[in-house]
């Protein structure tokens, strides 16, 4: 059976009270958070490293089907600005081998204050790609990132350019650079990390995943109010309930499977 093209999820896989109801009751948190949701986003791999036996425990711990996606430490895009990589590039990347394929997306957040350069770019993208196969969802937060020949580079690496919520620019609601992958972020808007979205936001968010034609990724990041699992489950239904066209189908399909 085909598996749905579209993956909801939170940073983290924390399960706040007032959505505990909607999870089985035992089990560590994860193994609960993957009974319901597909995909989780790894943050903490931003702030420090992990073992491998850490990314190995993870990968075991959820059901066949569900992926995950993960953070680039700090020391690269915001100590190093991208800047001589290629040694914590590899750490990085080889204690996150630990979870194998369940490692379907590197996520890349840049500060808001580093501009575009192209020889910069140019120069960590190549080396990112040298290492790195897979997906890549790139979050910058400069204007200039979202200027027709930032673009242009992200395409030809294969880098999918992040839509946020809020968003810094125009430009930075939609998906851009690289078409093959679309990967959400939602923040929380107005109140960036607490706001929800169950203010009609999240229908008008089904509408425009729904019949996702490429791999598609919503995640929450609204977690220090605990909305995050909410809308992730609220989401979740409203795309059940829409028509069946082959996303919602899809969709549908593979919630029936979990439940």
């Amino acid at each position: 059976m085909r598996e749905s093209k579209l993956r909801i999820g939170t940073a983290g896989w924390s399960i706040p009270a007032a959505a505990a109801g909607a999870f089985p009751r035992e089990g560590s948190s994860l193994d609960r958070y993957a009974a319901r949701l597909d995909c989780a986003e790894i943050n903490s791999s931003f702030h420090r490293s992990h073992r491998p036996d850490t990314w190995r425990r993870w990968a075991s711990s959820v059901p066949d089907g569900f992926l995950f996606s993960a953070k680039l430490s700090k020391e690269i895009t915001h100590e190093r600005r991208l800047v001589d990589c290629g040694g914590p590039l590899a750490a990085a990347l080889a204690e996150m081998g630990g979870m194998g394929d369940r490692l379907a997306v590197l996520l890349v957040q840049l500060p808001p204050s580093l501009a575009f350069e192209q020889a910069v770019a140019e120069a960590f993208f190549a080396e990112l790609r040298s290492r790195w196969d897979r997906q890549v969802a790139f979050e910058p937060r400069h204007p200039s990132w979202f200027e027709p020949g930032a673009d242009a580079l992200l395409e030809g690496r294969r880098i999918a350019r992040v839509a946020a919520d809020p968003a810094r620019v125009p430009a930075a609601v939609e998906p851009g650079g690289w078409r093959g992958l679309a990967y959400y972020r939602l923040h929380g808007s107005p109140a960036v990390y607490r706001s929800s979205y169950d203010d009609g936001r999240l229908e008008a968010y089904a509408k425009r995943l729904a019949g996702a034609t490429v791999p598609t990724w919503c995640i929450f990041d609204n977690t220090a109010s605990s909305a995050a699992a909410g809308d992730a489950l609220k989401l979740q239904r409203l795309l059940a309930s829409l028509p069946r066209s082959g996303g919602e189908a899809s969709l549908r399909r593979a919630r029936s499977r979990r439940e």
